[in-house]
């Protein structure tokens, strides 16, 4: 299945040291080679990259693990295709607009019989059971609420939908709409904290490693969600089964 990457933050942050890692996993340390994608958020703005090539070897996936675009909210995705073609359309994450805002969504795992009738504005342009299930919670979401609502009860609505989702398969799924990034566990599915007092960590996929230190200040959060461990040497905290959490600000809020 695919894998997923988060970052959620209390001021832009570059997501270079976690991504080099996480694209080492499509085609050197693990065979998620049908595309990749990662969408940053700026402001009221997102900058979307997908290719249906490998990560690992991407021309455009190389623009990612050298240039520090910095965001508060990061989602990254690379795939190993359980329904759907390789194409470009079907490469997570996807993007659609609500009350006048960008959501962004990808997935890791595999529904089955679960393709709800379509009836608003939200409509796939590929054909993944990843695509459909994102544009129906769309869909709920805009029923649910007539206008964007606070932090709080945007978790409780998505806890509802993901719970009806779940039963049809597995559903890790990254959401963000740059305000928040939740973050839905089936199976695998674990995050770490970065704050104050910042230490040095290695990846795991790559002999490369860092001294967060020498890039932070003491008020600086970061939270990184990702479906293994990106780290050998940080504490990473697996989500439960069918858990649905919600980050602000580079904290895991409690509700």
């Amino acid at each position: 299945m695919c894998q997923l990457l988060g970052m959620n933050c209390n001021t832009p942050t570059d997501v270079t040291f976690s991504f080099t890692g996480f694209s080492q996993r499509a085609g050197r340390t693990g065979d998620h080679c049908d595309g990749w994608g990662i969408a940053f958020f700026e402001d009221r703005g997102v900058r979307l990259f997908v290719d249906h090539a490998r990560a690992v070897d991407s021309p455009i996936a190389d623009l990612i693990r050298n240039y520090p675009l910095k965001s508060q909210n990061v989602i990254a995705h690379i795939r190993k295709a359980t329904q759907g073609p390789v194409s470009l359309q079907n490469c997570h994450p996807f993007v659609r607009e609500l009350w006048g805002r960008y959501w962004v969504f990808a997935h890791n795992g595999d529904l089955k019989d679960f393709r709800p009738r379509l009836h608003a504005q939200f409509r796939p342009v590929g054909s993944t059971d990843s695509e459909h299930a994102f544009c129906w919670i769309m869909q709920e979401l805009a029923k649910s609420h007539a206008t964007v609502p606070c932090v709080e009860e945007l978790t409780r609505t998505l806890r509802e939908l993901a719970g009806v989702i779940a039963p049809h398969g597995t559903f890790n799924f990254l959401l963000s709409n740059g305000q928040a990034l939740w973050a839905h566990a089936s199976t695998n599915l674990c995050y770490t904290e970065r704050r104050h007092p910042f230490a040095q960590a290695h990846l795991s996929d790559e002999d490369l490693s860092i001294d967060f230190s020498q890039h932070t200040t003491p008020a600086d959060r970061v939270a990184v969600i990702v479906t293994a461990p990106l780290t050998r040497d940080e504490p990473w905290t697996p989500f439960a089964h069918n858990e649905l959490k919600v980050f602000v600000d580079g904290a895991a809020l409690a509700i």
